[in-house]
């Protein structure tokens, strides 16, 4: 199953951005990590809906998408750059 299926092609622009502004959360230390991927939501859900057109409940839904695809997928690079003692 291919989650990027569910995300509109409009919406997809969001993940990278999203990742540029963990990355800038993450780099300022003014919050701890745990809470970079509630930040991402709430951009998210604060943006995507705007890029994609309207404040709907479908477009939330896409929001939100959005924002676990991007956790999802640098958790993913994290983890597979560790080898497997660490």
């Amino acid at each position: 199953m291919d989650i990027l299926n569910y995300i509109v092609q409009e919406g997809l622009v969001m993940i990278p951005v999203l990742f540029i502004i963990g990355e800038i959360v993450k780099g300022t230390e003014l919050l701890s990590n745990k809470w970079i991927p509630l930040v991402l939501l709430v951009v998210s859900i604060g943006f995507t809906p705007l890029v994609l057109g309207a404040y709907t409940a479908n477009n939330i839904v896409q929001a939100v998408l959005v924002a676990g695809v991007t956790v999802f997928g640098n958790e993913l690079v994290k983890q597979s750059s560790k080898g497997d003692g660490e």
